[in-house]
């Protein structure tokens, strides 16, 4: 264990002397060029708001389109995976439904069978009327 530790401290002090300090020229390049980008992304985020696109460039303009046809792209797929998603839910539930559905028909038919079943016991079948001269009117 010790091994591994020691091994590990000589790796990370290899690795951090190996980093090369920049120097205050690539510093600035890097800080500006990050300003630019900031720049950019805040000047889009006021087109995407519908600020200032009175003075974009047409260049400006093609590249927002194509930003929103991408970004209507990737809202209507996500849209379409969530309805697929859906259906196949229902989908599934409609099985489960119609499985239930058949068991309880069965239910029902066995229960009128039984039902049915009453009056025959005997072998011979039970009259509903009453032959009586008590109920002749």
């Amino acid at each position: 264990m010790k091994e591994l530790i020691e091994k590990y401290m000589k790796s990370s002090q290899e690795g951090h002397a190996q980093v090369e300090p920049k120097r205050p020229q690539e510093i600035e390049q890097e800080i500006s060029m990050l300003k630019q980008e900031v720049y950019i992304l805040q000047k889009g985020m006021r087109y995407m708001l519908g600020e200032g696109t009175g003075n974009m460039t047409l260049d400006e303009l093609h590249a927002l389109e194509r930003y929103l046809e991408i970004w209507i792209y990737h809202i209507r797929s996500a849209k379409m995976q969530i309805m697929f998603e859906e259906i196949q839910s229902l989908r599934k539930k409609e099985g489960v439904l119609k499985a239930a559905n058949e068991f309880l028909q069965e239910k029902i038919i066995e229960q009128n069978e039984v039902f049915d079943v009453g009056p025959m016991i005997a072998g011979v079948p039970c009259p509903l009327n009453i032959q009586n001269e008590i109920f002749q009117f």
